[in-house]
């Protein structure tokens, strides 16, 4: 009876992780899953980290990202650039000793044949502290070889001179 019992268990736990993997490298079906995948993977809990090659893969490898780095400037990044960025973020930060999240509170976009392109409100917050801020993402993808790649992201921070675009609001 316990090596049944044991033998189901080895196979529950096979199954669930190969079915765990198989969901972790099948590619985002539609752009808003492009968009959900991104956040889910800056996030991450006390001591993890994001898995860059994951977010790599969302990208077009000749993205463009342009960030709000202070209120008076942006910052262009290529695609390893913007992962170096929040390399140098968490670290300085000391975030991997926290955790980080940033998640989607509404989006506002448009699917036209093989491109899209969406704006998001976020928040983004260090765990388990009150650095909390708002934030607008405006993505634009394209559907290359039966994925939906990020090409480009401009970001902005809601200020009162800068309101939350209306479509973004509740």
């Amino acid at each position: 009876m316990k090596i049944r019992f044991i033998g189901v268990m080895v196979c529950v736990l096979f199954f669930t992780f190969y079915s765990g993997k198989i969901m972790a490298e099948t590619p985002p079906q539609d752009p808003e899953e492009v968009l959900t995948r991104l956040y889910d993977l800056v996030s991450f809990e006390k001591g993890n980290s994001p898995d860059w090659d994951e977010v790599r893969q969302l990208f077009f490898n000749k993205a463009v990202v342009i960030l709000r780095t202070s209120r008076t400037e942006h910052k262009m990044f290529d695609l390893e650039g913007f992962v170096a960025d929040f390399k140098s973020f968490i670290k300085t930060a000391n975030v991997k000793e926290t955790g980080f999240s940033e998640t989607i509170l509404k989006t506002n976009g448009k699917v036209f044949g093989d491109i899209a392109w969406f704006s998001v409100l976020y928040k983004a917050e260090v765990t388990g502290t009150e650095r909390k801020n708002l934030g607008v993402d405006h993505f634009s993808l394209v559907k290359m070889q039966d994925d939906w790649k990020i090409i480009s992201i401009t970001n902005e921070i809601p200020s009162e001179k800068c309101p939350i675009p209306e479509e973004l609001r509740d």
